[in-house]
């Protein structure tokens, strides 16, 4: 944004003639790189609506929201992190995924814990699994941000990745570790929350 608008929205907004979430303001709130970002039924939005111009991906994608919550990296880092120790399909090996529980970051979105919502979890190649908020309480979903204490990486299964431990959890546990992970998109970038 130029110098010039800067100063007229922040005096505007100021002065109480536009409101303090305008998108114009709330662009402005997330420093660092964004790369995740809420939308949907959430009250604690930081950013306007989908831009047809930088926001390619969720265009391409369909993704619509009026607001959204956007997370940098700094961000998610400063939240609480858990690790879990599941077995991947990749190598057949555990591996420790760390990262905030998934609950966490939707509060942080302005989504109670044991909301009738349905959240969708959608990866930078399409793939979109949809969950209910019941199954990620239960399942102690996280944002995994590290593999191994290595940060996940973009081309990898980064930037991030929702997951949860299926080793332990009963609905997943007895399965061949191939049909455990529907539910767990990686390279995440967009979580839309959905009344149910």
């Amino acid at each position: 944004m130029r110098k010039r608008q800067f100063l007229a929205v922040t005096a505007a907004t100021a002065a109480g003639l536009l409101p303090a979430t305008s998108p114009a303001v709330t662009s402005k709130a997330v420093s660092g790189q964004v790369l995740l970002t809420v939308g949907g039924s959430i009250s604690k939005g930081n950013r306007g609506p989908v831009d047809s111009m930088l926001d390619q991906l969720m265009v391409r994608h369909g993704v619509k929201f009026s607001s959204a919550r956007a997370f940098a990296s700094e961000t998610l880092q400063r939240l609480p992190s858990i690790e879990i120790r599941p077995t991947l399909e990749y190598d057949n090996k555990q591996h420790r995924l760390s990262g905030p529980l998934l609950t966490t970051v939707l509060s942080e979105a302005g989504v109670a814990t044991g909301s009738p919502v349905r959240i969708g979890l959608r990866a930078i190649d399409g793939y979109n699994a949809v969950i209910s908020m019941a199954e990620i309480e239960s399942y102690r979903m996280i944002i995994a941000t590290h593999a191994d204490d290595q940060p996940l990486a973009l081309g990898g299964l980064g930037p991030q990745w929702a997951v949860y431990d299926a080793d332990v959890l009963p609905a997943f546990k007895d399965k061949p570790v191939k049909e455990r992970f529907a539910l767990c998109p990686w390279g995440l970038y967009y979580i839309d929350v959905a009344q149910a």
